[in-house]
């Protein structure tokens, strides 16, 4: 039988808010040692994602950026995020990440008000997976 997402995935998500300022996200980043944060909404439900690489991208421009103190998450995360469902066969996940050339997916479960983020898949977890045989 086909291994699931829900088999593998880190389980449980560090978010942050749209408001958070850019200073807090890369600080819990770092003492967390994780390699990205989920934004969410007020109903807790998934509206992007900023990575160490956005983080650092945005570093590249803070010349053009007036008030880069004042920059939030809202204004460097990704709203284009990968999702992906527990019950979704590992290997369909691995391919998605593999083609889009990206290091994480986010799982989700629907819920009525749209996309609860539930933990993540990332390479880390799938190269753990093929250690574990």
């Amino acid at each position: 039988m086909e291994r699931t997402v829900g088999e593998v995935m880190h389980r449980g998500v560090l978010t942050c808010q749209r408001d958070t300022p850019i200073q807090d996200v890369a600080r819990q980043i770092s003492e967390r040692d994780i390699s990205a944060l989920v934004v969410v909404g007020e109903d807790e439900n998934m509206i992007g994602l900023i990575s160490r690489t956005d983080l650092v991208n945005a570093r590249l421009y803070e010349q053009y950026w007036k008030q880069w103190h004042g920059l939030t998450a809202g204004h460097i995360m990704v709203t284009d995020v990968v999702s992906v469902y527990a019950e979704d066969l590992l290997q369909a996940a691995s391919k998605q990440m593999m083609e889009r050339r990206i290091h994480r997916v986010v799982v989700v479960e629907q819920i009525e008000q749209g996309l609860r983020p539930i933990g993540i898949l990332s390479i880390t977890d799938l190269v753990h997976d093929i250690a574990r045989g």
